[in-house]
C-alpha cells in the first residue's frame, strides 16, 4: 500500500479528484462517514484525511509516503520532504497588507502580524527591513486595524475580506498552491511506484490544461 496524506477541506476534495481522475480512486472515500482512513487493494492507496498544517509532517516522518501540502506550509516549516510536482490547484499568494493609503515609516522597526513569521522574516530579511514580529492564530486582519500592527503577512485568496475591512494588498511575497510532496525515504525504495503516479497526474492535468 502507498500510503498518500490528504489535506481535510475543499483542497482536499480537488486533490482526490485529481489523483482519482489519474487512476488512483478509492471509493469508500466518498461515502457518508466519519473514517478518516480509506484503503483500495485494487489500486494499492491508503488515503487518510490531516490538517492540512500536519501533511508536511506525516510525510517527513513516514507515516505517509506521499501528501499534498500548500505551498505557504513547505516555506513555513521547511519540512525534509521532496517536492514533486504544482498541482495547479489551491492557488492563491502570501502577500504583506494594511490600511488603505497607509504608508510604512523607514525610522522605526515594522510590526507585521502574521501566522507566518519564518516568511515574514525571511522577506524582510532580504529587504534589509527591521520587524517585530506578532504571531497570531485567529483573524490578522484584525492586528492593523486596532493598531497591534502596522502590516500582516498573510495568505490572499480573493481579497474580498481585505477590502470589506478596509485593508489593501501592499506587496506579493510569493504565488501559493497545493504541491505533491514525498518522504525521503519512501521515494528511494518506491521511487517506481511514486515516480508512475506522478506521470499519470500529470498526464492528467495536461490533458485538462488543453481543454
Amino acid at each position: 500500500m502507498m500510503n498518500i496524506a490528504l489535506p481535510k477541506g475543499r483542497l482536499g476534495e480537488k486533490v482526490y479528484q485529481i489523483l482519482e481522475e489519474a487512476g488512483y480512486a478509492c471509493p469508500s472515500i466518498r461515502e457518508e462517514n466519519r473514517k478518516l482512513v480509506f484503503e483500495n487493494p485494487e489500486t494499492g492507496v491508503r488515503y487518510f484525511w490531516v490538517k492540512p498544517s500536519d501533511v508536511a509532517i506525516y510525510v517527513e516522518r513516514a507515516a505517509a509516503d506521499i501528501g499534498i501540502a500548500g505551498r505557504d506550509i513547505l516555506l513555513e516549516y521547511q519540512p525534509e520532504v521532496y517536492e514533486l510536482a504544482d498541482l495547479g490547484v489551491g492557488k492563491c499568494r502570501m502577500c504583506v497588507a494594511g490600511k488603505k493609503g497607509a504608508r510604512e515609516s523607514r525610522n522605526q522597526t515594522l510590526r507585521v502580524a502574521t501566522k507566518f513569521p519564518k516568511i515574514a522574516k525571511s522577506y524582510y530579511s532580504a529587504l534589509s527591513r527591521d520587524i517585530d514580529i506578532i504571531k497570531l492564530h485567529g483573524s490578522i486582519e484584525l492586528a492593523p486595524l486596532l493598531g497591534l500592527s502596522d502590516v500582516i503577512v498573510d495568505i490572499v485568496e480573493t481579497g474580498k475580506t481585505l477590502l470589506e475591512n478596509d485593508l489593501e494588498v501592499k506587496e506579493t511575497i510569493v504565488p501559493i498552491s497545493a504541491r505533491l510532496i514525498a518522504n525521503k525515504v519512501s521515494y528511494k525504495f518506491n521511487h517506481e511506484e511514486i515516480t508512475r503516479l506522478c506521470r499519470r497526474v500529470d498526464g492528467y492535468l495536461n490533458k485538462e490544461a488543453v481543454r
